[in-house]
């Protein structure tokens, strides 16, 4: 069996903490480890091969260093120049698997799912893989706990195995439908977790879509291996219709079947939804970070940097953020989403990116910003190198507040401590490194008459990045 990740999802709805370049997959929202390494952890009671991630190619570093934080080296990871929903993705997935050998059982999960128990979890993975290994596509179908409005639904038919052919998919349901879907006792809610051999899916895949599945071959069969990542051919990839596993191929074939899951599991789709997750207080206000409260119930409170207070509120969403502040009803979590439509509209940085951004090296936090300057803190991995790089419009300074950095400039090599500080003239080659066993950290002070992050010319990148 081999797991696929599908981490291509962008969680609108959790804004302002999950943005387009740092997703809700990569938080850590109910438990110290985030949402990519818990789905990865949940494998330890399964036999499997290495695991295959299928995610953004601006997300690469960030899964690849989320899973070496928790002892994971040994996956694929698979790369998309752009999304285009899940069965494609599955596809070029499942065309790599093939590629390996055999035709393995593939158990598809998604990276932002939280599932408690992860006993239940394991032993219906285990129950419904002899119906996989048959050839049949296996979903998994959540017993539902309420009338969800949220959520599409399952119906399942005759008993096949431990589980059930697939009698119908239904579209999310208005309140009443809901309710007579609960009351019936044969209705589940849409997991959008599967298994599956390899072939299977793509041969069911290839009669409903022959057009998809020539372009994810031809994508796949092109792949190539770009520093520990498998990049899929673009232009390929780019003719390739968008479409959900659900639509392209659940629904119309005849070899679908649902195996009833009773783990606690959520899709955390809302704020909403992580309140309802999240450990509460005696009032019912699920926190996180420096948050006091007062005369306040049935709340969620996320404060990201600073102390957040509340006084005399409830049924409230409350987040806090380096640039951005939420508060909403709780009722109406999921209208969220508008906002970040509004952002895109306007084309704010807010959308996409928070004040602190992650590369491959570390991350740098922007600390202030006016006319004709720039201060960043800069914070390097131990061992890891910034690219040699020049600016033709700004001069940058380097403090060093922690641990020792090495610098390179112009034909110049040495090293500064704590304490220590360099200028980079406009129009110097230049890059740093960090040569220790701590991080690194530096403030960086630009001034000069443009101040964008494109005002880069890269000569030379260990991650072999051309336009970050």
């Amino acid at each position: 069996m081999i797991p696929i990740i599908l981490s291509g999802g962008s969680g609108t709805r959790l804004w302002p903490l999950s943005r387009k370049m740092y997703p809700k997959q990569f938080h850590s929202l109910l438990h110290d480890e985030t949402m990519l390494q818990r789905t990865l952890q949940r494998l330890d009671g399964l036999e499997h091969q290495p695991p295959t991630v299928v995610c953004n190619d601006e997300h690469r570093f960030i899964v690849a260093e989320q899973a070496r934080q928790i002892g994971i080296e040994d996956l694929s990871i698979i790369l998309e120049p752009f999304g285009r929903n899940t069965a494609p993705a599955i596809a070029v997935a499942a065309v790599h698997a093939l590629q390996q050998g055999d035709d393995p059982v593939l158990l598809v999960l998604t990276a932002d799912h939280e599932i408690p128990d992860q006993q239940a979890f394991t032993d219906v993975v285990r129950q419904a893989l002899p119906l996989a290994e048959s050839g049949n596509l296996v979903t998994f179908g959540i017993v539902p706990t309420y009338a969800a409005t949220g959520y599409g639904y399952i119906k399942r038919g005759q008993q096949s195995g431990d589980g059930f052919r697939v009698d119908e998919f239904v579209e999310k349901p208005d309140h009443a439908t809901a309710e007579q879907y609960l009351a019936a006792d044969e209705y589940y809610w849409n997991s959008g977790m599967f298994m599956f051999r390899a072939q299977s899916y793509l041969d069911e895949l290839e009669k409903f879509n022959p057009e998809m599945i020539k372009h994810c071959k031809l994508a796949a069969d092109a792949m190539t291996e770009d520093i520990g990542f498998l990049r899929l051919d673009a232009d390929a990839f780019a003719e390739c219709e968008a479409d959900s596993i659900d639509y392209a191929v659940m629904e119309k074939t005849d070899l679908a079947c649902v195996v009833p899951m009773d783990a606690g599991w959520s899709d955390i789709g809302s704020w909403s939804s992580l309140w309802e997750q999240g450990e509460k207080d005696d009032q019912g206000n699920a926190t996180r970070g420096d948050v006091l409260t007062t005369d306040t119930e049935n709340s969620i409170v996320h404060a990201g940097s600073r102390l957040v207070a509340t006084v005399g509120v409830s049924n409230l969403v409350i987040v806090e953020t380096e640039d951005a502040v939420l508060v909403a009803d709780k009722e109406k979590a999921q209208e969220v989403k508008q906002i970040v439509e509004q952002l895109a509209r306007d084309s704010r940085e807010e959308e996409n990116f928070h004040r602190i951004v992650y590369r491959p090296w570390g991350s740098f936090d922007s600390v202030d910003e006016g006319e004709r300057y720039k201060v960043k803190r800069i914070s390097v991995k131990p061992g890891a190198r910034l690219s040699k790089q020049m600016h033709h419009h700004r001069a940058e300074h380097w403090v060093v507040v922690r641990g020792t950095a090495r610098v390179f400039r112009d034909d110049e090599i040495f090293d500064l401590h704590e304490n220590e500080s360099v200028f980079i003239p406009l129009g110097a080659t230049h890059y740093l490194e960090n040569p220790g066993n701590d991080p690194l950290d530096i403030i960086e002070v630009q001034s000069g008459s443009y101040l964008g992050e494109d005002d880069i010319v890269r000569f030379d990148d260990i991650y072999g990045r051309s336009d970050e």
